[in-house]
């Protein structure tokens, strides 16, 4: 044999000796890295976002084998500032942490109109979208997009609103009965640590006549407060603490004004309540803001409230509002694409991703679907430094700038920070 032609061979053979062993090994630096790996993440599950974004370099080998455009769809930019100023920056960040090119995905924003919402669905689908992410205005078009997308092969990620049709949506928020359960909590609690006697509570839960998530929400209080989960709960119901319901009422649609109405004429007739449980912050400062115009001080009758928002903050810090269920919004938005990565490439999710399920209110048409659901948080003055002033979810200047430099300091938030 011709001795360049052996020394050509030995080289081939022992490149094909090299390859064969790294590949028994496990690989080498190049096979070993994310963008060569279309698996999913090892040990992926709800627990593995945090702030860091860090998990989501995981799936750049899964967006590398996937297929089609992810067509982002968030609903308004007025029920709530979160649209604009969380989900669409972390949705991007997580996109990006995950591998997609500025081609390979689009966040838009429905601003309040259905017509808009369904014609964005079908431009992405006409893109080539191979899933959606998409917060429905409610469940009418939520239901139109579904059908719109499974036509179409398209799947599609309910986000933080449920759509129950379909057989290829998921659902992708927090656990709400679990975010009720923890308003009960902090509600029993604070009742305790303000040395409330004989409670007489009224409750005022949210828009049960359009969402199904503030159905969850009332079932998770109730059944911590009053020992079952029926919404809404009888007036003269009691608890084995000594607890009696006033009442329960529904603010429609989660109007805050309608709330602060039900209320107002609720305290005119019964002078006796001194204890309220709320299902959202809006609701529960509308609440506040009778008991402050009938001169009721700080730590006398409790409010409760979610959202973790400004307002919401500043009445935990005064002393009129219990705390409120802070849910991290990149938790949430790190999930949903974590999910959309998985489906676009064609596999499926795990249980420990997909955790749960969500099915629709009694009475209310529909079908059971699988859900990811992540775990919310109690914030109030013990925790507000480490939670949302530390995430940045809400700003502790304009808080500090409300409520005083000296509380803030009390309680550890930088007055500037």
């Amino acid at each position: 044999m011709h001795l360049s032609r052996l020394k050509r061979l030995t080289r081939t053979g022992c490149a094909v000796a090299m390859a064969i062993a790294v590949a028994a090994c496990g690989g080498g630096s190049s096979t070993s890295s994310s963008s060569g790996n279309a698996t999913i993440p090892a040990g992926l599950s709800v627990k593995s976002f945090d702030a860091s974004f860090s998990v989501m370099s995981q799936f750049k080998g899964l967006t590398s084998a996937g297929k089609g455009l992810v067509g982002v769809i968030l609903p308004d930019t007025t029920s709530s500032t979160r649209w604009v100023d969380f989900d669409a920056p972390y949705m991007t960040k997580a996109l990006q942490e995950a591998g997609y090119s500025a081609s390979q995905f689009k966040v838009d924003n429905a601003q309040g109109n259905d017509a808009t919402e369904l014609a964005l669905a079908q431009a992405d689908i006409t893109q080539g979208a191979t899933v959606l992410v998409v917060t429905p205005l409610d469940t009418t078009v939520g239901s139109q997009i579904q059908s719109y997308a499974q036509s179409h092969g398209v799947k599609m990620i309910s986000y933080d609103r449920a759509t129950f049709t379909g057989n290829n949506t998921y659902y992708d928020s927090f656990d709400n009965v679990q975010v009720g359960k923890l308003i009960g909590q902090g509600f029993l609690d604070c009742v305790t640590a303000w040395k409330v006697s004989n409670p007489q509570v009224f409750v005022l839960s949210g828009g049960e006549d359009t969402d199904p998530n503030a159905v969850s929400f009332a079932q998770g209080y109730n059944q911590v407060i009053w020992g079952n989960d029926t919404t809404p709960q009888k007036a003269g119901t009691t608890n084995s603490k000594g607890f009696t319901l006033v009442g329960e009422q529904i603010a429609p649609g989660w109007v805050n004004a309608a709330g602060g109405t039900i209320f107002q004429q609720q305290f005119t007739a019964h002078p006796n309540i001194n204890a309220t449980v709320e299902a959202n912050d809006g609701l529960g400062n509308a609440v506040i803001q009778v008991l402050k115009n009938s001169g009721v001080a700080a730590k006398k009758i409790p409010a409760t409230g979610q959202d973790a928002t400004s307002q919401g903050m500043i009445n935990v810090l005064q002393g009129y509002q219990c705390g409120s269920v802070y849910k991290p919004i990149y938790l949430e938005a790190q999930a949903a694409v974590a999910l959309a990565t998985i489906l676009r490439a064609g596999q499926t999710p795990p249980s420990s991703l997909v955790n749960g399920t969500t099915s629709p209110p009694k009475g209310a048409s529909g079908n059971q679907q699988p859900a990811v659901l992540l775990t919310p948080q109690w914030v109030d003055t013990s925790n507000m430094a480490s939670t949302v002033i530390k995430d940045k979810f809400v700003s502790a200047s304009a808080i500090c700038s409300a409520v005083g430099a000296s509380v803030c300091q009390q309680y550890n938030i930088p007055p500037n920070g």
